[in-house]
């Protein structure tokens, strides 16, 4: 059982080594110590991620309808004669 403890610990450092190599890091697998940013003037810090998502458009404001106020008032004679027509169009269907 310690022989597996350490074959796991030895495994372990392992990917972590690979791990660090990969991204990049190869300072800190070479020299065992860790990289700042502000000690190299040289290196340049990574930018911001952009947002999650993009700003929505801007649309112009609709304009409000115009509601006409040249309306005449109907009066009931119309309305009796618009009455006898749909009537009438309804008894030449039936």
């Amino acid at each position: 059982m310690f022989e597996i403890g350490i074959f796991c610990v030895i495994l372990l450092a392992a990917g972590y080594w690979a791990t660090m190599f990969v991204m990049g890091r190869r300072d800190d697998v070479i020299h065992g110590k860790f990289v700042h940013a502000e000690d190299e003037p040289g290196q340049a810090l990574m930018p911001a991620p952009p947002p999650p998502f993009p700003a929505r458009p801007k649309f112009p404001a609709r304009p409000t309808p115009r509601v006409a106020n040249d309306a005449k008032p109907v009066n009931s004679d119309a309305l009796q004669s618009l009455l006898a027509a749909i009537q009438q169009d309804l008894k030449n269907v039936a």
